[in-house]
């Protein structure tokens, strides 16, 4: 029987880079919240392990080992025929492949093929919160999970078609000895409240995204240009880039400006949670 999941798009809210590791690794601060919007897999038990990527990103993405749901099924001890719908951008900030690996953990978890619990990580800073699955403050390399109160957020989600390295970015930073976000997450219950407060954190990886890819200054420019928003950031390392509005319909409505005038942007209105 073939068994279904759903791997949605994480949004990085803020993300403060506050330290790095003698190993390398950089330490984060980021509210992280999850779309309604995602990649879908189809699991079917067989005797090995194999894998087919189709839809709108399905180019270049991997079918072998070096794909993380691929990693995340074997590290579980599962063999089978993967199917993978490929709706989000990759290299696009949004947790993509992070999310699919996530979504792969937790359903053949389900099934009883139990993965080391060190293997979330080892996958990928992101794959913990992702493998949460709700809206979480998410510190030290990735590891540190902390869920978070946070209402329905109307948003749109717009990509300008340019991927992104994560590498360059982090080597890209001015500082990488920045403040975290205060202790202590408001309690807050609109958007409005939570567009305000989330404009006094930051995405640390912004700047240098911009200077190494103006095409995400052009974005957020288009976005802050549309009616009713209430904050425009980027997500993660970039470039898929977010507002904020008061409802759902404003969010659409946003949606086809953008959608109107850049037709070969990705957009999307979504529900973050």
């Amino acid at each position: 029987m073939a068994i279904k999941a759903f791997a949605p798009a994480k949004i990085n809210l803020t993300l403060h880079v506050t330290g790095q590791r003698t190993d390398g690794y950089h330490l984060l601060d980021s509210l992280v919240a999850f779309a309604d919007v995602g990649d879908d897999l189809i699991f079917a038990t067989a005797p090995n392990l194999s894998m087919e990527v189709a839809g709108e990103f399905a180019e270049g993405v991997p079918t072998d080992g070096r794909n993380l749901v691929w990693q995340a099924a074997e590290a579980a001890g599962w063999s089978g025929h993967i199917s993978l719908n490929k709706v989000l951008p990759h290299g696009a900030g949004i947790g993509g492949g992070s999310s699919d690996a996530a979504a792969t953990l937790k359903v053949l978890s389900e099934q009883g093929f139990v993965a080391s619990p060190d293997v979330a990580l080892s996958l990928g800073a992101d794959v913990p919160v992702c493998v949460a699955g709700q809206a979480s403050r998410m510190r030290g390399i990735g590891e540190e999970i902390t869920p978070i109160v946070l209402p329905p957020l109307a948003a749109l989600l717009v990509n300008p078609g340019v991927e992104v390295p994560t590498g360059p970015i982090f080597k890209a930073l001015a500082s990488r000895l920045n403040p975290p976000m205060p202790e202590n997450i408001p309690a807050l219950e609109t958007s409005e409240d939570w567009a305000e407060w989330l404009g006094e954190q930051r995405n640390d990886l912004e700047a240098p995204a911009k200077a190494l890819a103006p095409e995400i200054e052009r974005t957020l420019d288009e976005l802050r240009a549309t009616r009713n928003a209430l904050l425009a950031r980027m997500s993660g390392s970039g470039s898929t880039c977010f507002a904020l509005y008061p409802s759902m319909k404003a969010a659409h409505f946003a949606a086809y400006e953008i959608g109107a005038a850049f037709p070969n942007w990705w957009c999307r209105a979504t529900q973050l949670s």
